[in-house]
């Protein structure tokens, strides 16, 4: 799948580490210019939050990747979100994306969600073509936003 020496594995976070938020110091600037890379604190948050799901690509003791599933119920069923993927530079195109991705379906699929739900900026042509290439399908909806 990826490869320097073994495949990627695709862990959830458990216990913050330095080495987990030093990934994130790397990581996050690859995914949004506008938003810091998260705090201890703010990924402890995260990791301790019932409905959130950080999962890392990591091989050889290197992370490549982080994706962050959200799964929550609502009075219509289990609802789950894909939020913040992204994988380092280094190691894009060698299925890291692909693995992350596959991981959480499993995991939301396991906790009784029926669809899973992700938005993806059109510029993002690589990653569009992953969702489309795993069976995502483009919604016709509006999505909207409000600013607090």
């Amino acid at each position: 799948m990826f490869g320097h020496t073994g495949a990627v594995e695709i862990l959830e976070v458990t216990e913050v580490t330095d080495e987990v938020v030093a990934a994130f110091d790397r990581l996050i600037p690859q995914l949004s210019s506008s938003n810091p890379p998260p705090s201890s604190e703010e990924l402890q948050r995260i990791v301790s939050s019932d409905a959130s799901h950080l999962l890392l690509a990591v091989e050889d003791g290197t992370i490549y990747g982080s994706l962050t599933l959200v799964i929550f119920p609502i009075p219509t069923g289990i609802r789950a979100w894909i939020e913040d993927v992204v994988v380092d530079g280094s190691a894009r195109g060698k299925g890291v994306g692909g693995a992350l991705n596959n991981a959480a379906l499993e995991r939301a699929r396991d906790a009784g969600a029926t669809t899973v739900d992700l938005t993806s900026r059109p510029s993002r042509e690589a990653a569009n073509r992953l969702y489309q290439r795993l069976g995502f399908e483009a919604r016709d909806t509006n999505v909207y936003r409000y600013k607090l």
